[in-house]
């Protein structure tokens, strides 16, 4: 698949980048697919993220199992599926050094994508953390990286500590601030259920933070993050797990009772086909 050419990708970055200085939060699902990106742009959507681990269910795999030219691929596919504006989710940049973080970007910004997330996860579930150093020259190079690009690329630097059993939110908050100083673009630290704790941490950074929902059990929308100070919300695999969940259901239904009442729930055909009409907008 051909790269895409410095002014398309300068015109999706500098959207993306107005999109965080709006006065209100926006959505920026995440498709698994270049099926689920059409139809969420035919929505109205004004961004996309990839997810990895949507993608690599979809591939069949585990999360953390595909490697970073699949996932640049899936790049690839994502942002060749709409005009939208797309970042990728990243994971740890596919490699400890700076340096491998570094070219990864590179790599990732010839795709198309207007931007990325990198995070602090080492995928070693021992040590699930960088140290704070590592972790802060990791995102410093990154910087380094995006800023020697012809056109705008927006970096979103990610703590994991609340999804990999740190719920620590002082150091949340001191690795967020670290990666502001170093230059990332939006901060994002995903895992957090607790509102208050929300605000806490939009009001000690000044770059756009964005936040992942789609966890159960949790009730506040868009206009209580808007309150707390959220500029982007994202979902992750929540949209890939709910339609694996549909499907899972559909099919344990089947070999148990032999039954197929799953068909009542199911998108038309017709309507699935407007989704992809040429230029579609539901």
């Amino acid at each position: 698949m051909a790269e895409i050419g410095p002014e398309q990708a300068r015109d999706v970055g500098a959207i993306f980048r107005l999109l965080h200085e709006g006065p209100t939060p926006f959505i920026i699902p995440n498709p698994w697919d270049a099926g689920t990106a059409r139809i969420l742009a035919a929505m109205g959507f004004p961004a996309l993220a990839t997810t990895s681990a949507g993608m690599a269910f979809s591939l069949g795999v585990a999360d953390g199992g595909v490697s970073r030219e699949d996932a640049l691929e899936h790049c690839r596919r994502i942002v060749a599926a709409t005009t939208l504006p797309v970042s990728a989710d990243l994971e740890n940049g596919f490699g400890d050094s700076p340096e491998r973080v570094a070219d990864t970007l590179r790599e990732a910004a010839k795709t198309g994508l207007a931007g990325c997330s990198l995070e602090d996860y080492t995928s070693h579930p021992e040590n699930p953390i960088y140290d704070f150093s590592l972790a802060e020259e990791r995102i410093a190079a990154a910087v380094e990286a995006k800023k020697a690009l012809p056109h705008d690329f927006i970096l979103t630097a990610r703590c994991e500590n609340f999804l990999r059993g740190r719920p620590n939110v002082g150091d949340t908050i001191k690795r967020l601030q670290a990666f502001e100083r170093a230059g990332a673009d939006v901060l994002y630290a995903p895992g957090l259920h607790d509102l208050d704790v929300i605000r806490e941490i939009c009001q000690a950074i000044s770059k756009p933070v964005n936040v992942v929902m789609g966890m159960p059990g949790v009730t506040f929308g868009l206009a209580e993050l808007a309150e707390a100070g959220v500029k982007r919300v994202s979902v992750g695999s929540a949209l890939a797990r709910l339609a694996f969940g549909a499907f899972v259901e559909a099919a344990r239904e089947m070999k148990s009772d032999g039954t197929f009442q799953f068909a009542n729930q199911t998108v038309s055909f017709a309507e699935i086909q407007r989704f992809f009409a040429a230029g579609a907008r539901i």
